[in-house]
């Protein structure tokens, strides 16, 4: 597989603080890239330095090996993102949501139509589209979200965190969602907490903590590297890289 985007040396600094740091990695065409860390660790800061959200320090994003500064709008195309916040349109309905959406990418009625019942349909939405978000339980509104994120059909899906705070039903429905989505071609980019998530759709995880690289690896690889020190899962190895149950026990 080829590589479609590239991160090289990427950096971010708050004053003296470094949340990111001279982070590199790649992302293969057509793949399920997990993305794991602890809360601080800078996974959502990297995620909007790579779609622009945030100016980077330092370091160069490359989309099929051209550097995204010289073509934003056409890299802009190419991401969907769905945030960690669900944006919605409370007042407007699921399909003039997502409509709105698809409508930023500069598509005519006609092709928005098609593509804004394709994505409610993914969703599990269609039947529901006249229906407001303010309507809608927390797990449809997530729905929702992706919705609005893959109407306009991109290369690559940046989800941060989409399962937050639903329901099993919802939860499972995503999850089904991303590994449809994926085998029609879409790229993704899986940020999580929850290692059953990235156990079940993430050939490849990336590690971070405290804004750097520690792991870029397989997930099969990972078990094997770390099943010697009697490390048996992905949560025993997260546990065991990032010190996390000592740190939140610190912090309480």
């Amino acid at each position: 597989m080829q590589n479609i985007l590239e991160i090289r040396n990427l950096s971010k600094r708050y004053g003296e603080k470094s949340v990111v740091e001279d982070l590199s990695f790649q992302l293969k065409e057509g793949e399920i890239l997990g993305f794991l860390g602890p809360n601080g660790a800078g996974k959502s800061t990297t995620i909007s330095l790579i779609t622009a959200i945030q100016e980077k320090d330092a370091g160069k994003i490359l989309l099929y090996g051209k550097e995204t500064e010289r073509n934003m709008q056409e890299f802009k195309r190419s991401l969907g993102v769905v945030p960690q916040e669900i944006a919605l349109y409370e007042d407007l309905s699921a399909y003039d949501n997502v409509d709105f959406f698809c409508s930023l990418y500069g598509y005519k009625k006609k092709i928005r139509k098609e593509r804004v019942q394709k994505a409610l349909e993914q969703v599990g939405l269609w039947e529901h589209r006249n229906e407001t978000p303010n309507k809608f339980s927390g797990g449809m509104k997530r729905r929702l979200n992706i919705a609005c994120s893959i109407a306009h059909t991109p290369k690559i899906l940046i989800m941060d965190e989409p399962t937050v705070g639903i329901d099993p039903q919802s939860r499972n429905h995503i999850l089904e969602t991303i590994r449809v989505l994926n085998e029609s071609g879409t790229t993704v980019i899986y940020v999580s907490h929850y290692m059953e998530e990235i156990e079940s759709l993430c050939g490849r995880i990336i590690l971070m903590d405290h804004g750097t690289l520690m792991e870029d690896i397989g997930k099969d690889a990972l078990k094997d590297k770390y099943q010697p020190l009697g490390l048996n899962n992905l949560e025993e190895i997260f546990l065991y890289l990032t010190g996390t149950e000592l740190r939140d026990k610190e912090e309480a």
